[in-house]
């Protein structure tokens, strides 16, 4: 009778225990479940930070390739150097200096202007730029082209040969201004015209290597660029504020003797 009764009393307590132990199975799987969508949640957040991060990175990417692609290849080009010339009262003959000439767009366009009996000088500091500018001038067998290779402090252009000289969205990138600024003193005869088209210093570009501290940025104010032209030598003749987007554009003489 006792052994029956431990028994029943056995019986009795697991089936009184099984419940629990099936509320510890369920809880188990609500927690696993709780932790998943947590997990889930914390991914679907990264996720959408890192979605973000790629955006505002793509944007960047985006505007950098943007303002390098305008400052060398420009389909306005002609039109830019028509004005240009104008301005800078070029004339069929003259001899013309593109600075930092990049793909030639502006440069070809120069020679346009000058004609046959007139010459352009399209300097370059990039090896691959360089090369890129002799196969083009070699395609379009322009004999009044000459592609030269420049330096940080030196045009590498003989004395007084330009009757014109530009940069366009140029100077900014000279590390040695001093040196550079005589050296384009140097190159232009007495009376001739330069002209620099830049822009002011823009933060959401990458900076500039090597260059003063005092552009404040990619790009360079207007005063500090007059000021370092001056002291070179140069007189300022004209400025036009909005030249064409966001750039200026200085025209300097160089004093007659």
């Amino acid at each position: 009778m006792k052994i029956a009764g431990i028994q029943r009393s056995r019986l009795a307590s697991n089936q009184i225990a099984a419940p629990s132990v099936g509320g510890g199975i369920i809880a188990c799987k609500l927690a696993q479940l709780q932790r998943g969508i947590n997990n889930m949640a914390r991914r679907n957040q990264l996720n959408a930070v890192l979605a973000i991060a790629l955006a505002l990175a793509s944007y960047g990417f985006l505007r950098n390739a943007a303002h390098r692609a305008a400052a060398s290849a420009n389909p306005n080009a002609h039109s830019e150097i028509s004005r240009l010339a104008e301005e800078m009262q070029w004339k069929p003959g003259m001899t013309i200096a593109d600075i930092g000439a990049g793909d030639g767009s502006y440069s070809f366009a120069a020679e346009k202007i000058v004609g046959p009996s007139g010459h352009v000088y399209a300097t370059e500091i990039d090896a691959n730029k360089l090369t890129t500018l002799r196969d083009e001038v070699a395609k379009q067998k322009l004999a009044n082209v000459t592609i030269v290779e420049s330096a940080a402090d030196d045009t590498k252009l003989p004395t007084a040969c330009c009757d014109a000289i530009f940069l366009r969205r140029v100077y900014h990138h000279i590390t040695a201004p001093d040196a550079f600024d005589k050296n384009l003193l140097r190159t232009l005869k007495p009376g001739a015209r330069l002209a620099i088209i830049d822009f002011a210093p823009d933060n959401s570009l990458p900076p500039v290597e090597g260059v003063p501290a005092n552009r404040g940025g990619h790009g360079i104010p207007q005063k500090i660029m007059i000021d370092e032209l001056t002291a070179a030598g140069f007189h300022a003749e004209k400025t036009i504020n909005h030249w064409s987007g966001n750039d200026y554009c200085v025209i300097f003489t160089k004093p007659g003797d």
